[in-house]
């Protein structure tokens, strides 16, 4: 990953910033509102961001509780970042360093299966999902 890249745990005066990224990435679907998103970020466990200089590339966020479970939600990355280590960092920021914890993930995009077994994820017959109302 390039040396000047930053990740870390997202501040409150960047949520809407990254309510605004992600809606640039494909994922304004999945934002909503500011008031929305703000209770998303608000409610969440984990959230992280990359940073070049001040401009955001990268997101991520979490549910977890902290000791057994986790589930990893919304890893996105500015495409011309891709590639370039700054997913991994992000995902690994946010699961932390607890090896107990059996984190969980819905893999929808092209391209994600191969990036998630990178890093230790599996495919797994005994997941099962509600899925949200349209």
């Amino acid at each position: 990953m390039n040396t000047h890249i930053t990740i870390r745990n997202l501040l409150r005066a960047e949520v809407e910033p990254v309510r605004l990224f992600l809606g640039q990435h494909g994922w304004g679907h999945r934002t909503g509102s500011s008031d929305y998103f703000a209770q998303l970020i608000e409610n969440s466990q984990r959230t992280a961001v990359a940073l070049s200089g001040q401009q955001i590339i990268g997101f991520a966020r979490g549910l977890t509780d902290g000791l057994s479970n986790g589930y990893l939600s919304m890893v996105v990355v500015a495409g011309q970042h891709r590639r370039a280590g700054v997913g991994r960092a992000l995902v690994e920021h946010v699961m932390g360093d607890n090896s107990e914890i059996t984190w969980m993930l819905r893999a929808g995009r092209e391209g994600a299966d191969a990036f998630f077994a990178s890093l230790g994820f599996q495919s797994s017959v005994i997941a099962m999902e509600r899925p949200r109302l349209k």
